[in-house]
């Protein structure tokens, strides 16, 4: 069975005290390969996410380049004004969470 492609893999996040997405570091994929880290702040994740970008939360598995251990997708969840970014289920939630990704 072929993995689902994803546009990107988020690798760890960083949260504000309000429980919103300060930055991520991901993944980006770049035609069959993924690029190397980059770093993304909430409004460029959200920008992204609504173009219908795919995310999903992961590892990278070593020494096997662009290959990844992928354990959620990633949705926006919420009406516009409100939107949370959350991993797993949509679900409506008052804050961004991104379950089983580290802090960085």
């Amino acid at each position: 069975m072929p993995q689902k492609k994803y546009d990107g893999v988020i690798e760890v996040v960083r949260y504000t005290p309000e429980g919103k997405i300060e930055t991520v570091r991901i993944y980006e994929r770049r035609g069959p390969t993924f690029s190397d880290r980059v770093l993304l702040n909430r409004a460029e994740l959200l920008v992204r996410l609504r173009a219908g970008k795919k995310f999903a939360v992961g590892v990278r598995k070593e020494f096997l380049a662009s290959t990844f251990d992928i354990k959620n997708e990633v949705h926006l969840a919420g009406s516009r004004s409100q939107e949370t970014i959350i991993a797993g289920n949509p679900q409506t939630a008052d804050r961004d969470d991104l379950q089983g990704v580290p802090l960085f």
